[in-house]
């Protein structure tokens, strides 16, 4: 299979400080995940994906130290500089904390890198404390909200990852920025697979789909879903690509956090069962074309 891949991470505990990976005792509801407190390098992930053609990846922050975020960014150029890398990754997705005043110069300072194409801050809140991501509800907070405008000012698109209870807050504030190329991690995350959460999910997509400006990663089924399966996931993505189009969603892999649940090769494996059935043109898009429009790469 040939693809890019648009949502990946990487992370050195040598050289670099991840407090989340140190957290032993929270509960993110994945089961056993000591297995992502060790090093995940460019070289393992370019040997996970060694049964494909993995032609461009994005780097998606990691949770790096919040204290000085712009290090990732460099670290992640000189990850991609380095013999052996092959360029990887071709794209990254930064961290900023918009709720922050210093939110432009840091932005400013990221975009040193040739290869900056987004800005990822983690919005999920939910009742279950296991799935709270985000300390506050940033899409409340005022500071936030006015300088989201500066990702527009800077030319970056805004990765969300939110759950279904967030989507009309997130459709609205997609409304109020229609220049600004939004992207939903994860399909979403439809955390509860009750009738109600299901509803909500779908509902939720419903709005989102309505702003044009909205893409979605297909990717992250693991999180919410440990023991997924090629029947289990078809519905989520063959609904998810009916409400936005193949030109507006895009599979990727989530590794190493979805290393988990599944290996590599058949994680794609899965998603190609998924879409089997669709034209060339629409596999094209959803493996290879929307990234690469959407993340410039």
């Amino acid at each position: 299979m040939r693809f890019i891949d648009p949502h990946h991470h990487l992370w050195d505990l040598g050289k670099n400080r991840y407090p989340w990976l140190a957290d032993v005792n929270h509960d993110r509801g994945w089961g056993d995940w000591s297995a992502l407190r060790q090093n995940y390098l460019v070289e393992d992930f370019l040997q996970d994906a060694r049964p494909h053609t993995l032609l461009k990846s994005v780097h998606v922050q990691a949770n790096f130290d919040p204290r000085n975020p712009v290090g990732e960014t460099a670290w992640l150029d000189s990850v991609a500089a380095a013999a052996g890398s092959r360029g990887f990754p071709q794209g990254i997705v930064a961290f900023v904390d918009l709720s922050r005043n210093d939110a432009e110069a840091v932005i400013e300072a990221h975009k040193v890198s040739p290869r900056l194409r987004g800005i990822r801050q983690v919005l999920n809140r939910h009742p279950d404390p296991r799935l709270n991501r985000a300390p506050v509800d940033f899409l409340a907070n005022p500071t936030w909200q006015a300088n989201f405008s500066l990702l527009r000012k800077h030319d970056l698109s805004f990765d969300a990852q939110i759950y279904y209870q967030q989507m009309p807050s997130l459709a609205a504030l997609a409304r109020r920025h229609p220049d600004t190329q939004f992207v939903l991690d994860h399909f979403g995350m439809p955390a509860e697979r009750d009738a109600a959460g299901l509803e909500g999910w779908r509902a939720g997509m419903r709005g989102l789909a309505q702003a044009p400006n909205i893409a979605v990663k297909l990717s992250g089924f693991g999180m919410v879903d440990l023991h997924w399966t090629v029947d289990s996931i078809r519905p989520f993505v063959r609904e998810t690509i009916a409400l936005f189009g193949s030109n507006r969603c895009m599979f990727a892999s989530n590794f190493p956090v979805d290393k988990l649940m599944r290996d590599y090769d058949r994680l794609w494996q899965a998603y190609a069962a998924t879409v089997v059935d669709l034209s060339p043109e629409e596999q094209q898009q959803l493996f290879i074309g929307t990234a690469e429009r959407i993340y410039r790469i």
